[in-house]
């Protein structure tokens, strides 16, 4: 079942398209993640579906209920989404306890039960109640803008680059405490990002928009591993991109012979992930594909992406991710394998 239907959003600016008859389809209780570089209509989009911007066309269905079809568009307070930006927002003027019961119904009595039932929700401490925005962490804030835009019980949670503030961190225990917030409270969440690492782990569904188009959609793991052109592979993580020559479920390219799933024929662009590459010293074994000297290293804790020079004519350069503890050095001549098949891109 799905809880957010888009179809045919569009969105111009003058003559810039924002939104590019965009559809998409969200499925209940699962969390999406929309990526794409700036100016790509990703926050365009998400005003939208808020029903802070209304579109040029285009409808919006959400759990059966219409929220823009043509000229007809239901006001933002009446579809029953939240919404969490990127600064929280929070009232500076209310203390905690004010910001997560505004709009709350009931005695302040009962208010305050309910305060307390969502600060717990969130993990932030009861003796926060009565402290002011300006003196919580980066952190504190964002679990209480999460927190006030769950008190409205809503059906659709949209966040708005709502970790990018924080500190590298912090930014992963935030996104992993709001993921389990809102698989545990049910809540059908949308996040817009710049940050793709951020959008793979967190999201059950990846789209990717770029120029005010959505260009592919599905799980991370089947985008990441088979883009479907040569861009959205390089926006979402480093990718080696080589020309090669197909035929019977084989590349045959600068590496050697590498297995495509594919069974096309002809020439084609290939994809490797920099992490399928896999390097040993230049005197083990014969089965290598091809032989290079590493050039350069960039130490990274527990990996290293170190750049391997082919010993090839043209010369080309790739970059190779490997486990740090067990990195061959600058200098040294390494053979390559590749671990999986090669992607074939459109």
């Amino acid at each position: 079942m799905n809880t957010l239907e888009l179809s045919a959003l569009c969105k111009s600016y003058g003559s810039l398209a924002a939104a590019d008859h965009i559809s998409l389809s969200v499925a209940a209780g699962s969390r999406t993640a929309i990526v794409g570089p700036s100016g790509s209509g990703k926050t365009t989009l998400l005003r939208m579906i808020a029903g802070f911007d209304l579109p040029d066309s285009g409808r919006i269905v959400l759990d059966g209920e219409v929220l823009v079809d043509g000229a007809t568009a239901l006001p933002a307070h009446r579809r029953r989404i939240g919404y969490v930006p990127q600064d929280g927002a929070l009232f500076p003027h209310l203390s905690v306890a004010g910001n997560i019961g505004f709009g709350l119904a009931g005695s302040d009595a009962d208010k305050r039960e309910q305060v307390l039932a969502l600060m717990d929700m969130v993990s932030l401490d009861a003796r926060m109640l009565t402290r002011w925005p300006h003196e919580l962490s980066g952190g504190q804030q964002q679990r209480v803008a999460l927190a006030r835009a769950l008190a409205q019980r809503p059906r659709l949670m949209l966040l708005d680059e709502p970790f990018s503030a924080l500190d590298t961190g912090l930014r992963v225990s935030m996104r992993k405490a709001v993921a389990k917030v809102l698989a545990d409270a049910g809540v059908t969440t949308i996040l817009v990002t710049h940050d793709q690492a951020e959008a793979l782990s967190f999201a059950d569904q990846l789209a990717v928009m770029r120029q005010g188009r959505l260009v592919q959609a599905g799980a991370p793991r089947e985008l990441y591993l088979r883009p479907h052109d040569a861009e959205t592979a390089q926006f979402l993580g480093d990718a080696i991109i080589l020309p090669a020559q197909l035929g019977g479920g084989v590349a045959q390219c600068e590496l050697g012979r590498i297995a495509v799933g594919s069974q096309h024929h002809g020439t084609a662009q290939i994809m490797l992930r920099p992490e399928q590459l896999q390097l040993s010293s230049d005197d083990d074994g014969d089965n290598a594909l091809c032989h290079g000297t590493v050039t350069d290293s960039d130490f990274g804790g527990p990996q290293c992406v170190l750049t391997v020079a082919l010993h090839t004519t043209p010369p080309r350069e790739l970059l190779v991710r490997c486990n740090s503890v067990a990195a061959p050095h600058t200098g040294q001549r390494v053979r390559l394998a590749v671990q999986g098949r090669a992607h074939v891109l459109a």
